[in-house]
């Protein structure tokens, strides 16, 4: 797999890049200014390695399509963030292609702390009916950054997926291909008495099956098993609140393990309603 690392301005201008057959570094010795996206792109759908700034942790992601590019956060984007990260006159990143053991091992396949609401090629990739107000601290990249502090609320390393209130509110976690899952692990914000929590949630795959989930208050990993299946996507919904007096409940990271299903890929296709869909070819 060829892989390349590009920084371009809000022009497309190119400032600097890297290529590498399997594993690519670059060092961009500027300051990132508004408008820099970095991209980074891929000879071939498959599993890589990206760390693309030295505050956020590396993630092992699937790359569907050939390109995937990040807007450099400023402003409110920010808050998703270490205050850390995107900061400086030096960036070091780094793409490596995986390797097979890598790959097969069991783990959280719902880990991608590079998502955010542009993202339609890196999997996974989170998205959700409402967010609230449309803030950074509580968008659905959040459940599945990988940041699990809970006890408090609207900043990093506390930002969380808020639903704006909305008992209809509903997060999907898709991932680009077929994987075999086989547990789930929800952490709930827990910043009480400010917030409250779900009494129970539901599930539904993307096989058809849905089940429902039973919650406590607590900011511990409420983890349940289930039977192995093998699904494209999930969705998280039918969240029963607590009848406490907060009206703040909110998920601050979904946990999805299991394992890729060797020698599956990808095809898209469309569902009834004429969205894009994926149907797994072993």
């Amino acid at each position: 797999m060829e892989l390349t690392l590009k920084i371009v301005d809000a022009d497309g201008f190119l400032l600097a890049n890297s290529t590498g057959q399997d594993e690519t570094f670059l060092v961009y010795r500027q300051s990132y200014s508004e408008g820099d996206c970095v991209i980074v792109e891929a000879s071939e759908a498959g599993h890589v390695f990206l760390a693309l700034d030295n505050a956020v942790h590396p993630a092992l992601v699937y790359m569907r399509e050939g390109a995937y590019s990040l807007a450099v956060p400023f402003g409110d984007k920010r808050k998703s963030y270490s205050p850390n990260a995107f900061k400086g006159d030096i960036h070091r990143l780094s793409a490596r292609g995986a390797r097979p053991g890598e790959i097969a091992q069991r783990r959280n396949l719902a880990l991608n702390p590079w998502d955010d609401h542009a993202n339609c090629t890196l999997f996974p990739h989170a998205r959700a009916s409402v967010e609230t107000r449309g803030e950074a601290a509580f968008a659905a990249r959040n459940a599945i950054d990988g940041e699990k502090a809970n006890d408090n609320h609207g900043f990093w390393p506390y930002t969380s997926w808020g639903i704006n209130r909305d008992p209809q509110a509903a997060l999907t976690v898709e991932f680009g291909r077929p994987v075999r899952i086989d547990e789930i692990v929800f952490y709930l914000r827990a910043d009480f008495p400010h917030d409250s929590w779900w009494e129970k949630a539901s599930v539904t795959f993307s096989d058809g099956r849905s089940f429902p989930f039973p919650l406590v208050k607590s900011g511990a990993a409420q983890s349940f098993a289930i039977e192995p299946c093998i699904i494209q996507w999930v969705q998280l919904h039918g969240l029963v609140k607590a009848g406490d007096a907060s009206p703040f409940p909110a998920l601050t990271q979904l946990e999805i393990w299991g394992t890729e299903v060797p020698g599956a890929v990808a095809v898209a296709v469309e569902d009834e309603v004429g969205r894009a869909a994926f149907a797994p070819i072993l």
